[in-house]
């Protein structure tokens, strides 16, 4: 079987965020210096059966927050017919792409195409404007980071950040801010329904670099140039003295 177990031993490394000293970084070495990378188009499955060509875009993306959704209105009113396939063909409308889920939350809209959901900005195989992300898309054609054109949640998975905050004995505390790998768990209960999934999959874990080199974007924009800046010598000092029990499991061998 291609994915690893949920449970393993992992590395982690703690170290105080160097544009706010009231946060502590706490960082997964082991996912951060393992081989991962997004095979969409090349190997992915897709995270259900019946929705095999549109990856982990099956069910739309939830906004972070209020400005999450206007940043990427501004990029979908620059969208296309030749580059959307989905573009309704006059002034997109927020009604075109926003929804509400179930508990009210805002997120792009799920659309149906011959039995499989998929976000509305996912273009289907045989598209003249190219199968995949329709923002990400642009963001290649305009040579910009798709970290400006796509929801926070579409550019950060299966990189997953996390906020808790902790007291100390003495009582004083501080924000502890996860960097880890946003595994099957990260989806919640439903997330162990999936029928396909990448971050321990060994059919993902085959790039030539490590999952810090290659996601250094971002990263950056999730800890600040200077967090970013000692994760990386972090990782390196890793890389360096790392055990066998500290690599990913799903890792070539």
């Amino acid at each position: 079987m291609p994915e690893v177990p949920l449970d393993f031993p992992r590395a982690y490394v703690e170290f105080v965020n160097p544009h706010d000293e009231t946060e502590i970084f706490r960082c997964d070495l082991t996912w951060l210096t393992s081989s991962w990378t997004c095979i969409f188009g090349s190997g992915c499955a897709g995270i259900y059966k019946h929705s095999p060509d549109v990856g982990c875009c099956t069910l739309g993306a939830h906004f972070s927050d209020k400005d999450d959704e206007n940043r990427v209105a501004g990029f979908v009113d620059q969208l296309t017919p030749e580059s959307w396939q989905f573009h309704p063909g006059r002034t997109v409308k927020r009604k075109d792409w926003v929804e509400k889920d179930d508990d009210g939350e805002r997120k792009t809209r799920a659309h149906v195409v011959d039995g499989q959901s998929a976000c509305v900005f996912s273009n289907r195989p045989g598209f003249a404007g190219g199968a995949g992300c329709a923002l990400h898309g642009l963001a290649i054609a305009q040579g910009i980071s798709y970290i400006e054109t796509k929801p926070d949640v579409c550019w950060q998975l299966p990189i997953r950040r996390t906020f808790r905050e902790v007291e100390r004995i003495d009582g004083t505390s501080y924000t502890e801010v996860g960097i880890g790998e946003y595994d099957r768990r990260g989806w919640g209960p439903g997330g162990h329904d999936l029928d396909w999934y990448c971050s321990g999959n060994t059919e993902a874990h085959v790039a030539m670099e490590p999952v810090y080199v290659t996601s250094a974007p971002e990263l950056t924009a999730l800890m600040g140039e200077q967090g970013y800046a000692e994760l990386k010598r972090r990782c390196e000092a890793h890389v360096r003295s790392r055990s066998a029990l500290a690599l990913h499991p799903a890792d070539p061998r």
